[in-house]
């Protein structure tokens, strides 16, 4: 399976390689337009379909889509926006092989119509629909026919998943040869439906010229590096993770070390204050429990080498103590993961923060905890965690639906495997200690950080409706088991 997720002007560039190669244009149209027929005969019985196609190429996959149809013996109305004219190259080319009438875009088009093909708009759109476009397609939201979109929904922005004026809400899409960023990012993700990534002869050495540096999540990127336990394994060769627990919000640093556990790694230790050491030893018997008092003791804990990867911020408070434990455990050379209360404790002091890190170090904010210590970046989310991965020196992932990795050379991963039940309280503190776990097990932050979203996602489809964050390490044994067995 292919991973590469391509900006515009990739796929712009990967269109221009394989015709410079000699698969000329009209063939990648004709097989585009194919794919779109193809999906939709697979999952649909013939009735009556409307075809909007737009000016550029995206219209004419559409033509090439709406007369496959009709030899197929599907009703079809084409309506396209301009005239057959104004059409170039490619397009035109696909306009002259439809013997249909060509009528003009509007919303009479969806009249009859039981489903819609959309064509037109595909991933380059740069600017906000308007005119009859833009009216067709608030229509067609209004309407709830069902959409299959060609590339994109019309009014989705490939490079970021921004919706441009209006966009309808598809049942299917279907793009070409790999995915771009906005089928993955909020809001688009959401409005692409079943999401079709078709070969149309586009050869995979194109992409030795690009060279693209983001991914779609998926165990092939890491499941190679995955430390599964061995033979001659014991607990101490599987890492020590120590968790700084607070002394109100005990139940973080609980479910971090619960989770820490359940991925892998051999020991645990909660650092607690000394006033909540009972409830956290009475709490998790498979946790060792140490009390420290302030981060000098923390310091002196975290000083034993086989202590080897820390997490700080989950209920740990918003605090100068807070700020002191980061130091000590940068200073002491340790990896580890930077959550929740660490991004308050630095906020409006950022660079105090990135003193000293390096990519063993994985922070994982939400967008909220984002703004406190990267507040002045703008752009996309891929976009954003880039930039914050560049400025940081660490590995950075920007939770959410849509969940981003980002590694400072550049690299950078989507996640898009996590259901909407993961909405939950405690939900990031299982994931911070999954992280954690993979990184005392010698996984570097940035593989740790895509294999523990990924297992995120997968623990809370397991879990399924009703889960709590209490569900999620208990629902890994089963996720594991089938990640071995790939």
């Amino acid at each position: 399976m292919a991973h590469e997720i391509l900006t515009v002007d990739e796929m712009y560039r990967a269109d221009r390689a394989a015709m410079a190669a000699g698969v000329p244009g009209p063939e990648l149209m004709e097989s585009a337009g194919a794919a779109v027929a193809h999906a939709i005969r697979e999952r649909w019985s013939p009735w009556p379909v409307a075809v909007l196609c737009g000016p550029g190429n995206n219209g004419g996959d559409g033509f090439v889509a709406a007369r496959l149809l009709a030899k197929a013996g599907w009703p079809v109305r084409l309506g396209l926006l301009g005239s057959t004219e104004s059409l170039k190259g490619d397009a035109a080319w696909a306009a002259g092989t439809w013997t249909g009438p060509v009528e003009p875009l509007g919303t009479a088009l969806l009249d009859e119509a039981e489903l819609v093909i959309d064509a037109l708009f595909g991933a380059g759109l740069s600017r906000p629909l308007d005119g009859v476009a833009l009216g067709v397609v608030e229509e067609l939201v209004r309407r709830g026919t069902p959409v299959v979109a060609v590339d994109v929904p019309s009014g989705i922005r490939g490079d970021d998943g921004k919706v441009l004026g209006a966009a309808p809400r598809a049942v299917l899409t279907v793009t070409f040869f790999r995915h771009k960023p906005g089928h993955l990012l909020l809001p688009g993700r959401a409005l692409c439906g079943e999401l079709v990534v078709a070969d149309i002869g586009i050869p995979a050495r194109v992409l030795d010229g690009i060279e693209p540096l983001c991914r779609r999540n998926d165990p092939e990127l890491w499941g190679g590096r995955y430390p599964w336990p061995s033979l001659g394994g014991h607990k101490y060769s599987r890492g020590h993770a120590v968790i700084l627990g607070g002394e109100v919000m005990t139940g973080a640093g609980r479910l971090a070390a619960r989770a820490a556990l359940r991925v892998g790694a051999g020991l645990a230790t909660i650092a607690a204050p000394p006033p909540a050491v009972q409830i956290y030893a009475l709490s998790m018997p498979s946790v060792i429990v140490q009390p420290v008092a302030d981060s000098g003791a923390f310091a002196e804990l975290i000083a034993d080498p086989r202590r080897n990867a820390v997490l700080i911020g989950p209920g740990g408070g918003v605090s100068a103590e807070t700020r002191s434990a980061v130091r000590a455990a940068v200073e002491a050379g340790k990896a580890g993961v930077l959550d929740a209360d660490v991004f308050g404790s630095f906020a409006g002091d950022a660079e105090a923060l990135f003193s000293g890190l390096s990519d063993r170090w994985l922070l994982t904010p939400h967008e909220g905890e984002f703004g406190r210590v990267f507040g002045g970046l703008t752009g996309s989310k891929l976009e954003r965690a880039r930039a914050a991965a560049r400025r940081s020196g660490a590995v950075v992932l920007l939770k959410g639906a849509d969940t981003v990795v980002a590694h400072p050379d550049g690299r950078a991963v989507i996640n898009d495997n996590a259901p909407p039940d993961l909405a939950t309280a405690g939900s990031g503190d299982v994931l911070a200690g999954m992280a954690l776990g993979l990184i005392a097990q010698g996984m570097s932050a940035f593989d740790a950080a895509c294999a523990a979203a990924w297992l995120h996602g997968e623990a809370g489809r397991q879990a399924g409706p009703g889960l709590i964050a209490e569900d999620l390490p208990e629902a890994l044994p089963a996720v594991l088991r089938r990640l071995k067995a790939q």
